[in-house]
């Protein structure tokens, strides 16, 4: 047995330690100095966009951020689901030692009182304010998305968020249906708007107060879309037409994939028009026509994001705060868009473990812009002559999303968080992710936009929780106390590597003896992960040419 929190510990001294780059401390800014920061997180999003060389997707407002900004191509989450990501990429701690597996608890009381990242830059002088989904509503962020401790102001919520999963989505009988699919008339649905839509009002209500405020200002704005049900304007189903979209190129689920690693997407399951489909549990695969609808949907509501995006954007253009704010873009995870037979998140895969990262840091990922310039002129997706934009600088290690924390308090000029020592559960402000502020430098060469460390010193871990070794009507989202084995897994450049074991809720323990499955991908001849060589590596062991 391992002590609580060790899961992840143990996998990182039998595969090699991770080397921690980190940054010297910086001094503090005063208030007439500091960098605002504008945080973005998406829900749902896959690095699907232009800027992450997708070229089907219309994202030209993502991509204009990206091309001024420093583009991380290997980014991971550390937990594919959620509330448990978002709470450890905004406290930057593991899973294992938040103990936030589910939905069912709040860090602060479960675990240990761990400052947040907003709470950081609340108490450094710092307005921080709230909009959209940005912690997890509900318990885990005790019903009030970690007030007082993490925002200066009562966070908002759009009113139209009740509307989401009720019957509003009208089907081809003319009935309202709670349905996956739901292309709308925004004029048609309650309020006559959309979550997304007044978040970005109120975020740009907040800016143009905060314009004149002395004192600095974090601004987080939670996106709900791409998450499900894919409630968006119709007229973004236009940019994607049916006979263009195609299926993903591994849509059977993989012979080689061990039960307990699949994902069933009972959440997909439970809408009005899947469960008419009357498809089989939990193997049976979706027609390849519906398909196509859901990846078209998921594609739609991205542009419809990127619309969003683009508003926020131009405002701060327009209030003349682009110079003076740093703007970072991130998902809480990925989301499977039928690889492997599987669709939505709650696994430990590329396709739902890898998110996009994006940082703008004015005067360092680009130049400050001149009096009267616009850096994030709004763009339009419809706008069929807009040429794609390429990213600015991109770093190819791989990082992890508890890198946030220390990377945005070091790029604003705060003293970054101390390492976390091991157990951290007492202390209230340390950090498990390396500071990447490595990457920031000012380099001259022009040649290479790549910033390159030593790939094979870099590693990512995630994690997943299983009820049972075969799929269960709870496999994607098991309460505490219903799980019984935790997948472990670790990405570095060369291969993915995960061990599924047994796991013990009520004391946090896991079982590395007791081995349930294992999965081992190379990344070179395997990019998608369907072949699965654990059992052919010296009966599971880890072959001796990929030991340290």
């Amino acid at each position: 047995m391992l002590p609580p929190g060790g899961g992840l510990l143990w996998l990182g001294l039998v595969l090699g330690s991770v080397c921690a780059s980190v940054g010297s401390a910086a001094p503090g800014n005063s208030a007439t100095d500091a960098l605002n920061v504008l945080l973005i997180i998406v829900d749902d999003l896959r690095p699907s966009l232009g800027c992450y060389g997708d070229k089907l997707i219309r994202s030209p407002n993502m991509d204009q951020l990206a091309s001024h900004s420093l583009l991380f191509q290997n980014a991971f989450a550390q937990q594919a689901v959620c509330a448990p990501s978002r709470v450890s990429l905004l406290t930057g701690r593991r899973p294992d030692t938040t103990r936030l597996y589910d939905f069912n608890s709040y860090w602060r009381a479960h675990s240990g009182n761990f400052s947040t990242i907003p709470q950081y830059f609340k108490e450094n002088g710092y307005v921080t304010m709230s909009v959209g989904k940005v912690f997890h509503p509900g318990v885990s962020s005790n019903h009030s998305d970690d007030s007082p401790y993490s925002w200066s102001v009562p966070p908002y919520h759009p009113s139209s968020e009740k509307y989401e999963n009720t019957k509003t989505c009208r089907g081809p009988d003319g009935e309202l249906h709670a349905n996956l699919l739901c292309p709308v008339d925004v004029a048609d649905v309650p309020e006559g708007t959309l979550p997304d839509k007044q978040s970005t009002e109120q975020a740009i209500r907040l800016l143009g107060k905060m314009k004149t405020s002395a004192s600095p200002f974090f601004l987080a704005v939670g996106y709900h879309k791409p998450h499900i049900p894919f409630r968006y304007p119709k007229e973004f189903q236009k940019l994607y037409p049916l006979e263009n979209i195609t299926l993903a190129p591994d849509p059977q689920v993989p012979a080689s994939l061990p039960p307990v690693a699949y994902n069933p997407w009972m959440d997909i399951r439970r809408r009005e028009d899947v469960q008419a489909l009357n498809l089989s549990v939990p193997y049976g695969l979706i027609p390849a026509d519906f398909q196509r609808k859901i990846r078209q949907s998921y594609f739609a509501c991205v542009s419809y994001l990127d619309t969003q995006v683009g508003h926020l954007l131009s405002a701060l253009d327009d209030l003349q705060l682009a110079s003076s704010t740093i703007v970072a873009l991130t998902s809480d995870h990925g989301w499977a868009l039928g690889e492997h037979g599987e669709w939505a998140k709650y696994s430990n895969f590329d396709v739902t473990t890898r998110v996009p990262l994006v940082f703008y840091v004015p005067g360092r990922t680009a130049p400050l812009p001149a009096a009267g310039d616009k850096l994030f002129p709004y763009l339009d997706p419809f706008d069929s002559i807009s040429e794609s934009v390429e990213p600015g600088r991109q770093a190819g290690d791989l990082v992890e999303l508890l890198s946030l924390f220390p990377t945005l308090a070091g790029l604003a000029g705060l003293r970054v968080p101390p390492r976390c020592p091991i157990p951290s559960f007492h202390v209230e402000l340390c950090r498990e992710g390396r500071n990447l502020l490595k990457h920031f430098q000012v380099r001259d060469s022009e040649e290479d936009p790549y910033i390159h460390g030593n790939p094979r010193e870099l590693v990512a871990y995630s994690q997943y929780p299983r009820p049972a070794d075969s799929p269960q009507w709870n496999s994607d989202k098991p309460s505490l106390k219903d799980i019984k084995v935790m997948g472990y897994s670790i990405r570095t450049v060369d291969y993915r590597y995960t061990v599924w074991v047994g796991f013990n809720p009520r004391e946090f323990l896991a079982n590395f003896s007791d081995v349930h499955a294992g999965e081992l991908y190379f990344v070179a001849s395997d990019p998608w992960q369907d072949h699965n060589m654990y059992n052919d590596s010296q009966g599971g062991a880890l072959p001796r040419s990929l030991t340290p």
